[in-house]
């Protein structure tokens, strides 16, 4: 389930990529299957690493040459040098970090002249009424590691474009999972086991498997109303 569309990276055998934050992997593994391109994940959670790494394992090993891989690091402190990567994916992280503007910083540092960055947030108004329906001590905003604040999009979209950044677009993603957060911050305290959120939930596993014509017809018609993620594209400056 990729929330960056990969085919508008325009990327180029031999290019790098990163995407940091990346979770179980659904990035890496859709540059990987691209071929010829080189992925680097990165991301704190062991757990998550350990998946991404068996899913790498699954796939075709890709074009000689071209290297795959994730590891553990800090976004505040990437191990990478000046310079090192054509392309950035940041998706579903800057909600999280307490001090994302030094992340964004660091971004800036390891991508080259002229690369592209594209972060992805949880939309704003999607996100608020995930917000309003299960608020308080234990709510939906108030987990280890969970959503700490909302981005309003002229806001993020001023705040990467003030650090050198060309604005080339953006899209919004999967609606069809926002009324799956919805149900689950209405039923929060039943909302791994309650019976609407089970069914949804096995709703979205089968269209993901399937991916039938109608509900990706459905999707690309209510993702510009209510998708649940906002990625926004840029370009750094050449200079």
């Amino acid at each position: 389930m990729l929330t960056v569309r990969l085919e508008d990276l325009e990327l180029k055998a031999g290019d790098w990529v990163l995407d940091l934050g990346c979770g179980e992997g659904r990035h890496v593994h859709g540059v990987h299957v691209l071929g010829g391109i080189n992925v680097v994940g990165l991301d704190l959670d062991m757990p998550s690493l350990a998946k991404a790494r068996e899913g790498l394992a699954m796939l075709d090993r890709g074009e000689p040459g071209a290297v795959s891989a994730v590891l553990s690091g800090d976004a505040y402190r990437l191990p990478f040098p000046d310079a090192a990567f054509d392309a950035v994916i940041c998706s579903e992280v800057l909600e999280h970090l307490h001090d994302y503007p030094k992340a964004l910083a660091e971004i800036t540092r390891v991508l080259k002249p002229g690369g592209l960055f594209v972060p992805t947030v949880p939309r704003a108004w999607p996100e608020r009424i995930c917000w309003a329906l299960a608020s308080g001590p234990g709510g939906y905003a108030d987990q280890p590691g969970g959503h700490i604040r909302i981005f309003r999009e002229p806001q993020l979209r001023g705040e990467i474009a003030d650090l050198g950044y060309r604005p080339l677009g953006k899209h919004y993603a999967h609606a069809l999972h926002s009324p799956y957060w919805w149900l689950k911050c209405a039923f929060w305290s039943r909302r791994d086991d309650h019976p609407l959120v089970k069914l949804y939930h096995r709703f979205l596993v089968w269209d993901l498997m399937q991916r039938p014509w109608l509900t990706r017809a459905l999707e690309a018609a209510a993702s510009p109303l209510m998708g649940k993620s906002l990625a926004l594209y840029f370009r750094k400056d050449a200079a």
